[in-house]
């Protein structure tokens, strides 16, 4: 690897010597990411989830429920539906029950037959917190799926697996007919957003899989899109 001329002024050697450090580091983690992104790419499958698979989905989610016994359910109830269904399993058996009435939920990654990434995926009227929303309203009459959340195992965090699962999400949707995929992204404030705040999924993700937005009622939430039957 051929390193850029590096100019060093009124520098001690120890502060060039860890200049350099510092650059080689930055370098090897981004060469890394590429190849963890190409292997990850072309061993993952993808699932809808449903009874046959319900454990791989538990088993990602594990016994906190993703975050805070979520079950990813936050969209669809009523918050104070959703702040009851934390305690004794509420959220998990509501999901379930979703699950075994045969209606969409989300997208499954598996790799090597461990579910190791989800992406909610169900139409816009699914999730009640979309269709009450000030900031995320519907801007036209078209047929929407949505994908309001994600959630990956933090071992396979910050390896691009976002950007593939969404071209999963995709090309599901395209073979199921789907037209207009629709989510709400976060344009992050600071150089690096803590985990916790990135289950809505990062806006330079969706561009990578390719996205536009179509609504920036909220400058750091916009509102993207991706036609199935334009790409």
């Amino acid at each position: 690897m051929r390193l850029p001329n590096l100019v060093f002024l009124k520098t001690s050697q120890s502060e060039n010597e860890l200049s350099l450090e510092r650059f080689l580091i930055k370098n090897n983690e981004e060469m890394k990411t590429t190849v963890n992104e190409t292997i990850l790419s072309n061993q993952l499958s993808f699932e809808p989830v449903n009874h046959k698979n319900w454990d791989k989905f538990v088993q990602l989610f594990g016994s906190k429920g993703a975050c805070a016994n979520c079950w990813c359910m936050y969209y669809r109830l009523k918050l104070s539906e959703f702040r009851e269904g934390k305690r004794d399993d509420g959220n998990k058996n509501a999901m379930k029950k979703i699950v075994w009435g045969n209606k969409p939920v989300g997208i499954l990654a598996v790799y090597q037959g461990k579910a190791i990434a989800w992406c909610a995926f169900a139409p816009r009227e699914d999730f009640i917190k979309l269709e009450i929303s000030r900031v995320h309203k519907r801007i036209d009459d078209e047929e929407v799926w949505s994908i309001p959340c994600f959630f990956i195992d933090k071992n396979y965090r910050r390896h691009g697996l976002s950007v593939t699962l969404l071209k999963g999400v995709i090309k599901y949707a395209v073979d199921n007919g789907i037209k207009v995929i629709e989510a709400y992204p976060t344009i992050p404030t600071q150089e690096k957003l803590p985990d916790s705040f990135a289950w809505i999924g990062l806006y330079k993700s969706f561009e990578r899989a390719g996205f536009t937005i179509v609504d920036r009622k909220s400058k750091n939430r916009p509102m993207v899109r991706y036609y199935t039957d334009i790409h």
